[in-house]
């Protein structure tokens, strides 16, 4: 396995990511592990066992989109190999020959969980099934993923194919941020005139009927994994990805942590765009240095919950360093711990 570099990306996903978690009441879910996570913040609502190392099926699919939006040109076909067309599990029914277009895999994919439409993306972009996954397990690196591995595109069980049910609700954040990841998971049927497919699609992933604002994400079930859903849900114009993993009963579960989270936590605005958020004197020039927030800033908060905001300015500024982008930095903190931070900018947006 390749040892990867941490990237500027990953830093800045770290920067971005919450320092703890924040708790509400005590909720006992019937999975193996679970998360909540707000999907802007990164901030968690709720977890159990979130860090444990376990297979996660067919929710594996997620990384493979992402990999295959970064890499791929949605517009290229590829043909559907005989491996692809054999392959056991969940299939749309590609016949070896066919040729498809990457963005009508990408809808058998997630929509249909067609392991036939991984391998052909695999071996499309990667040349093969070993090669994709290698783009695979590069990509977690270098969004700071570590206590992930892929060796499918797919998630059929392998020993050393495993991920923690809070890096699977990172990566679904991730995905979230690309228009045609969010536009692919959140369609409930695709007739095939509408993009000139092959065939038409009907999601197979039941949460997106059982909870107001369900847009995503995916299913997935093998012997090994159990039942797994990912899935994500707009609250109060907000995403929340929620995570059950080795989950029997998936669906009543999540929707459960839903519950949770609406009961629990609501919404606060702790900036806007642009908004000077303080300021500072520098320690070597005495001068002083307004700070603005890069972004709308909202934090989900316990409804019972009071929050502290700090400003920083960074270390040993020099009044040629004031017009620079980044000079300091906002901490949210919660209970005496920080919960949230964000870096701040010398000039407005």
């Amino acid at each position: 396995m390749k040892i990867c570099r941490v990237t500027a990306l990953a830093l800045i996903i770290c920067f971005l990511s919450p320092i703890v978690n924040v708790k509400a009441d005590k909720l006992n879910i019937d999975a193996r592990c679970a998360v909540a996570m707000d999907s802007k913040t990164k901030m968690i609502l709720y977890d159990k066992n979130a860090d444990m190392i376990v297979p996660m099926a067919s929710t594996t699919k997620i990384m493979t989109s992402l990999v295959a939006i970064k890499y791929g040109d949605l517009n290229k076909k590829f043909t559907v190999s005989k491996r692809a067309a054999s392959i056991r599990g969940s299939k749309v029914g590609y016949r070896a020959g066919e040729e498809i277009t990457l963005r009508e895999l990408l809808f058998g994919l997630m929509l249909r969980s067609g392991n036939d439409a991984a391998i052909c993306i695999a071996e499309g972009i990667g040349g093969s099934v070993e090669g994709f996954a290698e783009l695979m397990n590069e990509y977690a690196c270098e969004i700071g993923m570590f206590n992930s591995h892929f060796e499918t595109p797919h998630g059929l069980d392998r020993d050393f194919h495993y991920c923690t049910a809070y890096e699977l609700a990172f990566i679904t954040s991730v995905a979230k941020e690309n228009k045609l990841f969010n536009e692919i998971v959140s369609s409930k049927d695709v007739p095939a005139d509408r993009y000139g497919f092959t065939r038409s699609y009907h999601n197979i992933n039941k949460i997106l009927y059982q909870i107001p604002g369900a847009n995503g994400v995916k299913t997935g079930y093998t012997g090994k994994a159990g039942k797994c859903l990912v899935t994500s849900v707009k609250m109060n114009g907000h995403d929340v990805i929620f995570v059950v993993l080795n989950c029997t009963p998936r669906w009543k579960e999540t929707k459960r942590i839903y519950e949770y989270v609406k009961k629990n936590y609501e919404y606060r605005k702790v900036a806007s765009k642009g908004e000077k958020v303080g300021e500072k004197i520098t320690s070597n020039s005495n001068r002083k240095v307004k700070l603005y927030s890069p972004c709308d800033i909202y934090i989900p908060l316990r409804k019972d919950e009071h929050c502290l905001k700090k400003i920083i300015l960074s270390d040993n500024i020099k009044n040629r360093d004031l017009n620079r982008d980044v000079i300091g930095s906002i901490e949210i903190y919660c209970d005496e711990k920080c919960v949230y931070k964000n870096y701040l900018l010398s000039n407005p947006i």
